[in-house]
């Protein structure tokens, strides 16, 4: 019943490739002639959907996700993943109430943000049916992703992000060549590899006939991202390349026969895919064999004509001939290898569409040459960064799409330098993937401090360092595993389970730590009554609090005590818990134990420096030990191995950083405090992006050219990338319309800040003698929590006539929302008024104090880093009512002060009578009730009025210094 039932929905909803159509009338149709008697009725249908879990639910899944994600269909005028358009969906198949509600019980609506893109003009050229017409190794692809898990939502973001990518490059079967330039900027180990496996499936499937993948600085990362393109894009036909797998002699020098455990979990097509009306791939690289001078002959690069009249890209012969992948690293005797077969077949690559995907773009592949010591206006480019210009010079029809978590380098590439990889033509962020663990998991921007008491540890406490407590952690996270695992719990994702210790970048120090951590490990008792005591300890006071109480637990120490001695075993299997991974060559990476693709188990303690810091995916890493430094904001961030994907143990991540680690001989840095602030400019970088991919009539903000000004930094004393990488662009304008703008770097001089405060004065006298109560209103099932506020409302021009007085530390950085305040024209602020907001607290450690005679206040204590800059200053909790004051979200009945204040065209203010902690506590500066002006940082964080009247703008404007290039980023010859 339910397999016919299933073969009858899958032909009705075959058969409405245009759109849903009347369900009953279709099912009916299909069932007529094979299937008279079966029972078509909704109730059935329900019945069936909630008993079989499997095929009907899969199929529906499949088909109510992509109709849920199709942008601009004629059947819907509701946008994409909303409840809307599923209404739509629902309405024109004619379901029922219950039906509806049965389905979406099965089939969530899915509502995870787009891609952000940001682009020049292209010709569309990929679209939807010519994309479903060629779509062989794409569908091969999807067989692959639903064997692993992935969701049929998670499925469809990967399309719309890869599609994103494939049709913002040139047609391959278009007369005139054209390279296309772009970048994805994803998440540090957030899954870009999948990406780019997507944009190859497709770039193929539509006529890309040679794609170069350059695949890290490392042979086993290099190797690790071939093996990925094998397993579950390439597939067993196209790597036996008709080899018999039952005759052993015939499989002699093919990878993972006979080696990789894996192999028969492999992506099949069945047949060989030329057998299958489709085409073969042709790999010029092997998992163990990088790019060589070619092995198989200099041919395979050559791509044969069907029809030697046309050219190559004419569709009667690119869709007939094999297309060819190989995955390299960023070498300079490689990439030299390559360039060389290239010239040696010069002129044949005339007609080739070609495809270079860059991950990691922005380490060796960006120009570090200094442009000052050029010569003769010539270009000097640093090794890899000249070999790509030779492969983008030798293929004219190349594509070049780089892959980064860190993008601040690409975007800071001289765009007018035609030969380099500038992103000209697009750039495109990736949204957070469901079930990622990245910043926000680790740094509490709304200052609840749930993330930070859940899963980070300072380095030291009082009794000294914690490294013997983060490898007890270790220890029992692998014991909880196990006893999950063991109580029904999936135990795929517990295959590895490591800890990550990164200290240093000297290989002398790894070794120390090392022979350190291995002797540790042999004098920690772990079997023993001491070592027992200790784990229970931790599992009292940390896992049992932080740990998740949806899955299974320990009802004691007692009943996990048998996993603790799995774990242990597992974790000292070989005789050594440590594996050091570092090296100037690959041969710590040469071993067993750290090949998670080959090896069935890997719990082990890594020590390592640059080789840990990017692109290696760290599997099962649960307790990272973490206290590394550098000046670098791109550098730092690919330093968080932690961030990733934990399914099943998420609430066991534990993550412990220094927090006063030396920098230089007189310097420390806070690195918790520099991950949040290198993680705040990133997550800036990425919400504007977000904004400005919007259109404005119709109309782009802003083009790939004009990115870079958008970059910002937190923390001066971290750039987000090297000064040569960088072109200097004078932005005079953000328009923030219902956009938070926090200043954050205020002077340090007395004078300056009891100037700063005078001008506030007339502001602190006119809020209001009594407290008023703001709302901050929790997701559904935790409790509203409310804090008090002294309030006033001023006028705009008096807002104006403070901030227009004000000293600045880094005036350069407010200067471009002060010009966007003072814009008065009909497209400028549309602010008449702001609600002004100073948050009171109470309780025994509250402070308050008069200034200049003005009413008392509550202090708070903030601190500046190193350069003299705040990291954060406002509460979330505070925001969430300021929001709603202007207009950036409903008004609420549970806050009822923000709905009396807020008007169409008003704004938000917070402000914050600040102490800087350099200078003492506040009860020590406050005397007789009131403190001195010049111990006073005055600092106000606002939000302009949301509801823009009149014609939209562009929300950010820039000011030339060479009027030849009046529209465009400035380079300056510093």
């Amino acid at each position: 019943m339910t397999d016919a039932l299933t073969e009858i929905h899958t032909a009705a909803l075959t058969g409405m490739l245009r759109g849903p159509k009347p369900f009953a009338k279709w099912a009916a149709l299909v069932a007529e002639d094979d299937f008279p008697d079966i029972d078509l009725s909704e109730d059935a249908f329900r019945k069936h959907l909630a008993e079989l879990g499997g095929s009907l639910s899969a199929l529906w899944s499949r088909r109510l996700t992509k109709w849920d994600f199709e942008e601009q269909p004629t059947w819907s005028t509701a946008s994409a993943r909303t409840s809307e358009r599923r209404s739509d969906i629902y309405r024109l198949l004619g379901f029922d109430a219950e039906l509806r509600a049965a389905l979406n019980e099965t089939v969530e609506v899915s509502k995870e943000p787009r891609p952000a893109v940001i682009c020049s003009d292209f010709t569309p050229w990929y679209t939807r049916e010519r994309a479903a017409s060629k779509a062989f190794y794409w569908n091969a692809y999807e067989r692959a992703l639903r064997t692993k898990g992935w969701s049929e939502a998670a499925i469809a973001g990967l399309d719309e992000a890869s599609r994103a990518v494939v049709e913002r490059l040139t047609n391959p079967e278009q007369e005139a060549r054209r390279q296309a330039k772009g970048l994805v900027v994803g998440y540090v180990q957030s899954g870009k590899t999948a990406n780019f496996t997507g944009v190859t499936a497709k770039a193929i499937d539509a006529g890309y006939r040679l794609v170069i993948i350059l695949s890290g600085t490392l042979n086993l990362l290099r190797a690790q991202t071939q093996r990925r393109l094998d397993k579950e894009l390439i597939g067993q036909e196209n790597i036996l390349r008709g080899a018999n797998p039952a005759d052993p002699d015939s499989l002699v020098g093919i990878d993972y026969i006979g080696d990789d455990e894996e192999w028969p979990t492999f992506l099949s097509h069945g047949q060989r895919p030329a057998d299958l009306n489709a085409f073969n791939i042709e790999r010029l690289t092997t998992r163990d064999r990088d790019y060589k001078s070619l092995f198989q002959g200099i041919g395979m690069l050559e791509v044969q004509k069907a029809s030697r009249d046309l050219p190559l890209y004419h569709p009667a012969n690119l869709h007939q001939a094999d297309a060819r992948i190989m995955v390299v690293k960023k070498n300079k005797s490689v990439l030299t290898n390559l360039v060389k077969d290239l010239k040696q077949l010069h002129g044949r690559f005339d007609e080739l569409p070609v495809l270079i995907i860059d991950d990691e773009s922005d380490q060796a592949s960006v120009n570090t040459s200094n442009p000052d010591k050029w010569k003769s206006g010539r270009t000097t480019r640093t090794a890899i960064n000249g070999l790509i210009s030779q492969l983008l010079g030798l293929l004219p029809r190349a594509q070049y799409v780089g892959y980064t978590a860190t993008p601040f380098a690409n975007v800071f590439i001289d765009p007018s330098d035609a030969e380099d990889i500038f992103p000209s033509d697009f750039l495109i962020s990736l949204p957070r993937p469901a079930g990622y663990m990245g910043v926000q998991d680790f740094h509490d921007f709304d200052s609840s401090g749930i993330a930070k008491e859940t899963h980070v540890r300072d380095i030291v406490d009082k009794s000294g360092d914690r490294l013997q407590e983060a490898m007890d952690a270790y220890v029992l996270a692998g014991a909880l595993k196990l006893f999950r695992a063991d109580h029904g719990i999936d135990s795929k994702p517990f295959r590895h389970h490591t800890m990550l210790v990164h200290q240093s970048v000297r290989q002398d120090d790894h070794a120390d730590l090392a022979q350190r951590i291995t002797s540790m490990w042999h004098n920690a008792a772990y079997t023993g009554v001491e070592g027992h005591a200790r784990l229970a300890a931790l599992l009292h006071s940390d896992f049992e609090v932080h740990s998740s109480a949806t899955g299974p637990a320990p009802s004691s120490y007692d009943e996990l005590k048998p996993y603790v001695f799995q774990a242990r075993q597992r974790i000292n299997r070989g005789g050594n818990p440590v594996i050091v991974v570092n090296g100037d060559t690959d041969r710590y990476f040469s071993q067993v134990d750290l090949d998670f693709d080959r090896t069935p188990h890997v719990w082990k303690i890594l020590v390592g420096g640059t080789k840990l810091s990017r692109g290696f995916t760290v599997e099962g890493l649960t307790v990272t030990y973490y206290r590394r430094t550098t000046r670098q904001a791109d550098t730092l961030m690919q330093m968080g191995r932690w961030f990733g994907f934990r399914p099943g143990y998420r609430d066991l991540v534990r993550l412990y950083i220094g927090r006063a680690e030396p920098l230089t001989k007189n310097k420390t840095l806070d690195l918790y405090e520099a991950f949040e602030a290198v993680c705040r400019d990133e997550e800036n970088f990425r919400a504007q992006l977000t904004m400005y991919a919007e259109l404005i009539d119709g109309e782009k903000q802003l083009r790939p050219a004009e990115i870079p000004p958008l970059v910002s930094q937190h923390l001066p004393g971290l750039k987000p990338s090297s000064r040569n990488k960088m072109f200097n662009a004078e932005l005079v304008e953000v328009r923030s319309p219902g956009q938070w703008v926090e200043p954050t770097a205020y002077p340090t001089r007395g004078s300056e800040l009891e100037d700063n405060t005078k001008e506030w004065l007339p502001a602190l006298k006119a809020l209001s003698t009594d407290f008023t109560v703001l709302v901050t209103v929790s997701d559904a099932g935790r409790a509203n929590t409310s804090y008090r506020a002294k309030t006033a409302v001023l006028s705009h021009q008096k807002l104006l006539d403070i901030m227009s007085r004000l000293t600045w530390g880094r005036p350069d950085l407010f200067q471009p929302h002060l010009a966007y305040l003072k814009d008065s024209s009909d497209a400028g602020c549309a602010t008449d008024d702001w609600a002004l907001l100073v948050p009171q607290t109470s309780g025994p450690s509250s402070i308050t104090a008069k200034i200049l005679g003005a009413q008392p206040l509550t202090l708070v204590q903030r601190g500046r880093n190193a350069r003299g800059i705040f990291n954060r200053i406002s509460g979330m909790s505070h925001r969430q009512s300021a929001e709603r004051i202007a207009g950036l979200h409903p008004l609420s009945e549970d806050d009822p002060v923000a709905t009396q204040l807020h008007r169409p065209r008003r704004g938000a203010i917070l402000l914050y009578p600040v102490v800087d902690s350099t200078l003492g506590t506040p009860s020590a500066l406050v005397t007789n009730g009131s403190i001195d002006a010049d111990k006073v940082v005055m600092a106000a964080a606002f939000i302009p009025a949301a509801g823009q009247t009149g014609k939209s703008v562009p929300f950010v404007r820039f000011r030339t210094k060479d009027k030849t290039r009046r529209d465009k980023a400035i380079v300056e010859a510093s």
